[in-house]
């Protein structure tokens, strides 16, 4: 740790800042794609739920390091130009963990009971309207949960993209691992900071699921009931008590 000096700290961290915007990029766009696929697999047009499952199965089969790859190296033979290392690696990133996410919102309308639906209906609701209204708000909460899965793999997955020479985590360890040529405090301390960010997204997604849940009336989980008092007056047994003037 001694031969890790402070330029070689400042390569850490601004990898750090580099894998939390790249993490937040990546996010928003599969937040995006989650919901837009999601939402397309459970339309009423077959069509639109070919295409949206062809989407699916597209990204779900393919590797994400392969898919970098070829959006940063083939898609500029065909188009005549090309991406920056930074947003070919958000948009693969984002597409791939939007098709994860996409089973995630489907599983999660398909859960909600039908008749809610059939309620929304008898109240003249619009298909708009009862997914706005009904659906989405009591399929919110079994979203985050899985949620936050995929947000946490989708940070550790960040570290693909130092092949491409983005300078986040792993490509700064790299770069300090070549200077001091010591491997084992090196990579323990990028094991600690990707721990870190991951702890950091998880308490962060725990206050979003107990809103969620509070939203829809849902007690939150894992806080003990309080206990109900022992009565102070007397113990009532099975007999009643005799009224005032009756005879014992």
């Amino acid at each position: 740790m001694s031969d890790i000096t402070w330029g070689l700290w400042q390569l850490l961290l601004k990898g750090v800042w580099v894998t939390a915007q790249l993490t937040v990029y990546s996010a928003a766009l599969a937040a995006v794609a989650a919901f837009g696929i999601g939402l397309a697999r459970t339309h009423r047009r077959w069509f639109v739920r070919f295409l949206s499952g062809a989407y699916f199965e597209i990204f779900r089969g393919t590797s994400a390091l392969i898919l970098m790859f070829w959006v940063f190296f083939v898609l500029p033979l065909g188009f005549g130009w090309q991406l920056v290392p930074m947003w070919a690696a958000a948009l693969t990133l984002g597409l791939t963990y939007g098709a994860y996410g996409s089973e995630v919102v489907r599983g999660a309308i398909a859960a909600v009971p039908p008749a809610q639906r059939e309620a929304a209906v008898a109240l003249s609701f619009s298909p708009a309207q009862t997914l706005r209204k009904v659906v989405l708000p009591q399929a919110w909460p079994g979203m985050v949960p899985p949620f936050n899965n995929l947000l946490i793999e989708l940070l550790k997955g960040t570290a693909l993209v130092s092949i491409l020479g983005v300078g986040d985590i792993a490509f700064g360890a790299a770069l300090v691992r070549n200077a001091t040529t010591q491997s084992a405090p090196v990579y323990t301390v990028i094991l600690v900071m990707y721990f870190a960010l991951a702890f950091a997204l998880t308490r962060g997604m725990r206050v979003v699921e107990r809103r969620a849940k509070a939203g829809v009336g849902q007690a939150p989980t894992g806080r003990p009931r309080p206990r109900l008092r022992p009565a102070t007056g007397p113990a009532v047994t099975g007999t009643a008590a005799p009224a005032e003037g009756e005879a014992r």
